[in-house]
């Protein structure tokens, strides 16, 4: 038996490249859609490892392995190391992560970066939703459609809290949007084309990801060190590709919780401004104005975006957040929320506005940065010894597994005791190895007991290894 026979029979999916015209590449490309298409590939099926397919059809290993980076680019299958290349199929543009808990009724949730639960949140919002109740006009004007930016009054009084938190801002330069994620896709739809690259630290938050897979753009991964991204390393990467767009969470990453100086800021923004590159800052996980770094857009006014909202601050149902956009790029994201939405709800805005700027929320926000901070801090006495990295102020941990255990395995074995995390793979950009770590978020529950629960539970779990059938203590 021939070569070339051996290895026809050992592949899971022949495809039959003999059927297209064009370059031999394309056209395996061609019959990896195909295939998925009609289901002869499933979703998650592992493609046949590229020397042994480049046997079987007697083509070069270099021909296979353009053809699976190209159908990687399209989003029809993704690779990942020591996992091979898998087939994703209509699932291409939806993430591994959730903005809903799939939490079990008996299990302590720690899986969501969501505002800390307490009644004044309700109490609160039934009286901004009265206070406008009782002004008519505000009432009739919410009903009409709104300005496209939003209603000037209140991108200034939004300006005005911004502010007061460190962040100046000229209020013309606000366009209010629904929610960060929002503002995330509409900054990249309008600046960004199909297949141009974005970058961002190799590991980041999967939102960004969804939407730069939904666009269809190249999303490079840029290393990282205590500091979030390497200037060397995205200057090494712009060498090698034009990049337009960097996105960057400064004040912590999500899920690492690595924090930059503002001299690391700073090295970035020379970087960008020797390669053109556009800047993207998510300050959507909000911390205190005495924690805050210079915002890129202070550094970099020409080329930086800077998302908000009130997502962590007051409630993610508002589905209310803000763009500072360059007065240069104004025209091309105004185009493109046109095209979206028009304008945002009036009676949304009118409510996130009155509820963050008149004074109503600070109780509120003052409590849960204290009690964020506690939280952490119960954590990290039951994890001590443990590589754990948060900020004192942001939602979530992030922890770097002992061995032998591997993330995935962690999140079933602390599942098994009645917690649920997360694990790395969904903050993983391309085709990077998904280290082992898991992200822990402290919000979720109600009160400090469930997270002391929880701690020791985690921590007993890290103590005794993976090969422990451990119960609930």
């Amino acid at each position: 038996m021939s070569v070339q026979s051996r290895a026809q029979t050992r592949c899971n999916w022949l495809p039959e490249i003999t059927r297209h015209s064009g370059p031999v590449y394309l056209a395996l490309v061609e019959e990896i859609a195909r295939s998925v298409a009609n289901g002869t590939l499933s979703v998650g099926e592992r493609l046949p490892p590229q020397r042994l397919l480049a046997d079987a059809l007697g083509v070069t290993v270099g021909t296979v392995t353009r053809s699976y980076r190209e159908a990687e680019r399209r989003g029809l299958v993704e690779a990942k190391v020591g996992s091979g290349t898998r087939v994703k199929g209509n699932q291409a543009d939806i993430p591994s992560f959730s903005h809903l808990s799939r939490a079990s009724a008996d299990s302590i949730d720690l899986s969501l970066s969501i505002p800390i639960p307490h009644l004044n949140r309700q109490q609160q919002f039934s009286a901004v939703l009265q206070r406008l109740a009782n002004q008519p006009s505000s009432l009739d004007a919410a009903l009409l459609y709104q300005a496209e930016q939003g209603h000037p009054e209140h991108r200034q009084r939004l300006a005005l809290w911004l502010a007061s938190q460190g962040v100046e801002v000229d209020w013309q330069e606000l366009v209010f949007t629904e929610g960060g994620q929002h503002a995330d896709y509409l900054a990249m739809q309008a600046l960004v084309k199909p297949g141009e690259a974005v970058a961002s630290a190799a590991l980041t938050y999967p939102g960004m990801i969804a939407v730069a897979r939904q666009l269809s753009l190249k999303h490079v991964p840029i290393s990282t060190d205590a500091q979030g991204i390497r200037p060397d390393a995205l200057d090494r990467a712009c060498q090698r590709q034009r990049i337009r767009m960097l996105y960057v969470m400064p004040e912590f990453n999500n899920p690492t919780g690595e924090r930059m100086s503002d001299d690391r800021r700073r090295a970035i923004v020379e970087v960008a401004r020797r390669h053109d590159i556009l800047i993207i800052e998510d300050a959507v996980q909000w911390v205190p104005a005495s924690e805050r770094g210079q915002p890129f857009f202070h550094l970099a006014p020409e080329r930086s975006l800077f998302i908000f909202s009130v997502s962590k601050l007051l409630a993610g149902g508002l589905r209310f957040g803000v763009l500072r956009v360059p007065p240069a790029l104004m025209g091309k994201v105004m185009t493109g929320l046109r095209a979206q939405c028009w304008a945002t709800a009036g009676l949304v805005s009118d409510a996130a506005i009155e509820w963050l700027t008149s004074g109503i929320g600070d109780p509120l926000i003052e409590w849960q940065n204290e009690e964020v901070t506690i939280r952490h801090e119960i954590l990290t006495q039951h994890l001590s010894g443990h590589q754990l990295t948060y900020h004192p102020h942001g939602f979530h941990s992030w922890l770097a597994l002992p061995e032998p255990w591997r993330a995935k395995e962690f999140v079933e074995a602390a599942a098994n005791v009645g917690v649920t995390i997360i694990d790395s793979e969904p903050f993983c950009v391309g085709s990077q190895p998904a280290p082992q770590a898991v992200r822990i978020c402290v919000t979720p529950p109600t009160d400090r007991e469930h997270i002391r629960i929880a701690a020791q539970r985690l921590a007993k779990l890290l103590d005794e290894g993976p090969s422990h059938n451990a119960v609930p203590i």
